[in-house]
């Protein structure tokens, strides 16, 4: 398996719930895009690449990764690949997910980063069972906020990834 960074992104903050008739429909708000767009970027400054995006199918995780991707192209000049998961959705199963997720990985060689955006609680659960081999209700993912791991590349990644980056957007902006 080629070396790995898995960076789970919470999308940026979305309509109240309840003020849609199907939740999948929310979208950003004004501040949420606004602030999204602001930690995407200063990620950039900081040197933070993606090799591929992939993400949720509601709404709001789709605008956060046509944020981030539109940041890759105007402030890092790159061009950042997105996919969409309905693997990411809420209340998903992390090993339905995380079997697709190492087929892909087979057919990759070399270093690779890929930037996950999805829902609470999911995405800290799952980089809880990928740090500690459990779900210990410990990690924090605000909106907008950011986990990375490092999956080792010759143990199982389930409790034995490195957890190097838990950041709130608050301290990005």
């Amino acid at each position: 398996m080629a070396s790995v960074s898995l960076y789970f992104i919470r999308h940026g903050i979305a309509a109240e719930r309840g003020t849609y008739a199907n939740d999948a429909e929310r979208p950003l708000t004004d501040e949420g895009r606004k602030k999204t767009r602001q930690v995407a970027k200063r990620l950039h400054e900081l040197g933070l690449r993606f090799d591929l995006l992939i993400t949720s199918p509601l709404v709001r995780a789709e605008q956060t990764a046509a944020i981030f991707q539109a940041t890759a192209h105007d402030t890092a000049k790159y061009d950042l690949p997105v996919q969409v998961s309905e693997f990411l959705a809420p209340d998903r199963n992390f090993t339905d997910w995380f079997d697709r997720f190492q087929q892909n990985l087979k057919q990759q060689s070399g270093d690779l980063a890929v930037g996950l955006i999805g829902h609470e609680p999911d995405l800290s659960a799952w980089a809880e069972i990928l740090v500690w081999g459990e779900v210990r209700s410990v990690l924090v993912l605000k909106k907008a906020g950011v986990i990375g791991l490092s999956l080792p590349e010759q143990d199982s990644p389930i409790g034995n990834s490195l957890l190097f980056l838990l950041i709130p957007p608050k301290l990005l902006i």
